[in-house]
């Protein structure tokens, strides 16, 4: 069984980027920036709706992303964006040795 969402955290709201559309956000969200639909008391106006992103429905509450607090979730979170994030330069060619 499932863990449930911990009332006013949000992280998963706020802590990674989000690509796809979002209702108010129609060029998705960079990591860090709440997301428009997070209302004041941290929870998803859009949950369960057409227009939430099926990235969002794919974080499922878990010990090891939530962790005891919101601090831990939003940390995990951020580490989980970095790991995933498009290298930087990634378009350049490879570097070569020597004359």
């Amino acid at each position: 069984m499932g863990q449930e969402c911990r009332a006013g955290c949000g992280a998963c709201c706020i802590a990674p980027s989000i690509s796809s559309p979002i209702p108010g956000m129609p060029d998705g969200k960079p990591a860090g920036v709440p997301c428009v639909q997070l209302d004041a008391a941290l929870r998803c106006k859009v949950f369960g709706q057409p227009g939430r992103p099926a990235v969002c429905a794919s974080l499922q509450p878990g010990t090891a992303m939530c962790g005891d607090t919101r601090e831990h979730a939003i940390a995990w979170l951020g580490r989980l964006e970095a790991l995933t994030a498009p290298a930087r330069g990634s378009d350049c060619p490879p570097l070569r040795a020597g004359p």
